[in-house]
């Protein structure tokens, strides 16, 4: 049971509960079910006694000895578990999260980091951050969307620079976060020795990276900075026909610099789709179109509660 995953099929529920407001049987059974399900989660179990939340726990043997920490997606969970009318959690797990962030200056922007790029967006799909502050960023004079935005820019800035010099990477070829990969595997590429991975966690500037870009990455990035994202995905329909003969859209991940023999001239390309991955390209292209999820969930009391409990002030709040 992963605490994450958890959350974001509660927050998809409680977003079709408010979407599906006809008087009908129908959409209020789906009102009901949606409230149930949220009103079920016992976000205080998931803290075994801690301070924070663990990453999940498993019939086998218990809780995971991992915790969130760090600035992540973790965001939209806490959120929904301070909201929680039945079994919230306590605002000082809220705190104690926030206690573990990094704040740091990287590829000329400074930002509340995180490696991966996913871990900018995915809370970004059903809330809104424009506008409203915790105490963390309320010190910072930033909101996290405006976070979201610098850690954009950071990924291409650092992609330009291409510091382990791989194939392909600039302006338009960017996108460093959790994803499928070449490897494992170690080889030599016109003599340098290189390492591939397959499904982790990659990001900027600390790595892990070999080279393998995610499309979807991009795409989700497109509420925060637009005028960076819209040309390179252009490029990427265009130049690297990642889309071509493909009704899913976007290949997963792409690596250019792994000598993979493919039909793509760009390298090494991923055969899998991934459900996690096409969610946030739909869902934040609607909110850069029409802001519809963000206010849908304008409209959600727990939503509300959550941000309030966790001290976000300010804005549509």
């Amino acid at each position: 049971l992963s605490t994450v995953d958890s959350a974001f099929l509660l927050a998809g529920a409680l977003t079709a509960g408010i979407y599906f407001d006809a008087d009908t049987a129908d959409e209020h059974e789906i009102r009901t079910l949606a409230d149930a399900l949220y009103r079920r989660a016992d976000w205080p179990w998931a803290q075994d006694g801690g301070a924070t939340v663990t990453h999940g726990w498993t019939p086998e043997s218990g809780f995971l000895k991992y915790r969130w920490e760090g600035y992540d997606e973790a965001l939209l969970l806490y959120t929904l578990g301070l909201g929680s009318p039945t079994h919230p959690l306590p605002e000082s797990s809220y705190a104690a999260w926030t206690s573990t962030y990094r704040w740091e200056q990287c590829y000329g922007q400074e930002y509340l980091y995180a490696g991966p790029l996913f871990t900018h967006q995915l809370s970004h799909v059903w809330i809104d951050f424009r506008g409203i502050q915790d105490a963390f960023m309320r010190g910072k004079g930033i909101d996290y969307f405006e976070n979201s935005r610098r850690a954009t820019y950071a990924q291409q800035q650092y992609a330009i620079d291409n510091p382990l010099k791989f194939a392909g990477y600039g302006r338009h070829y960017w996108g460093l976060t959790a994803s499928d990969g070449p490897g494992p595997d170690t080889i030599k590429v016109n003599g340098i020795e290189r390492q591939f991975f397959d499904y982790v966690g990659r990001g900027v500037p600390y790595g892990p990276d070999d080279g393998t870009i995610a499309p979807w990455a991009v795409v989700a990035s497109l509420p925060f900075a637009p005028e960076i994202v819209l040309p390179t995905m252009a490029h990427l329909i265009r130049q690297v026909e990642l889309t071509e003969s493909d009704p899913y859209g976007f290949k997963a991940t792409f690596n250019q610099t792994h000598p993979a023999i493919s039909g793509n001239p760009f390298g090494w390309v991923s055969r899998w789709h991934y459900g996690l991955n096409k969610g946030p390209i739909i869902l934040m292209i609607e909110n850069y179109r029409t802001g519809l999820l963000w206010q849908l969930m304008r409209n959600c009391p727990y939503i509300a509660s959550g941000l309030r409990r966790a001290g976000f002030t300010g804005g549509w709040l």
